[in-house]
């Protein structure tokens, strides 16, 4: 004859699992959470694929850079800058077109994004930092609206630190940046062959328009985009 279950261990049973679930579905919302607070995305070159992470205390920053990959804004753009032991740049919408190559880093949006410095975001190798007007035009270290540069040597970027916003880092593909670095160059740091930004894809989570306008994400209007 089986033994007898009390319903008390039927009731210890269900608690228990709801309990499980319950913190099943706190490490899913957690889990969630950090996704959307600092997203990842495949920037896909002709030299490769970088996978980056945007940070969370630079919100501003990622806040537009996702509206920009949901635009496809990035699509088809050159890096128009390259300097082996420094930096690569893109996000300059000009550099699509051959015949503006004299215009070429001067291209954007019509806003910039203020400045977020976080003194614990350093120009690190593969750290992603935002191109900005130099100190006399842009007093207040506003970012381009687009441009943004990725950190070759960090021993040289690192200067730069709390001059330029950093908002993310490349976290898998380091090596694309290598490549990127070492093609030949012009007397402007203008690669020889086109070096471009294929396109860049979200990593697990859809890329949703933000709601409102340019102003929505805190971007002011700029009298002219520029670079570092």
């Amino acid at each position: 004859m089986s033994a007898a279950v009390s319903c008390g261990s039927f009731g210890g049973k269900k608690k228990a699992a709801e309990a499980e679930l319950d913190d099943s579905t706190k490490t899913a919302m957690e889990m969630e959470r950090k996704r959307m607070e600092e997203p990842e995305f495949d920037i896909v070159t002709t030299h490769g694929t970088m996978r980056v992470k945007l940070y969370s205390k630079t919100p501003q920053h990622r806040e537009n850079f996702v509206k920009l990959v949901s635009e496809k804004y990035y699509d088809d753009i050159r890096f128009h800058r390259v300097i082996a032991g420094f930096m690569i740049q893109t996000g300059d919408p000009l550099s699509r077109d051959t015949s503006k190559i004299d215009s070429w880093g001067i291209g954007g949006p019509e806003y910039t994004v203020p400045a977020e410095f976080v003194p614990e975001y350093v120009h690190k190798k593969g750290a992603l930092a935002a191109a900005r007007k130099g100190d006399m035009a842009n007093p207040r270290k506003a970012s381009s609206g687009s441009q943004f540069y990725i950190v070759h040597d960090e021993n040289v970027c690192r200067q730069l630190d709390g001059q330029y916003t950093v908002f993310g880092e490349v976290t898998d593909g380091l090596e694309v940046i290598d490549e990127i670095a070492n093609v030949a160059t012009d007397r402007y740091d203008r690669p020889y062959e086109d070096v471009q930004i294929i396109t860049i894809k979200p990593v697990g989570i859809p890329v949703q328009t933000p709601v409102a306008e340019a102003d929505s994400t805190g971007v002011e209007p700029a009298d002219s985009t520029s670079e570092q």
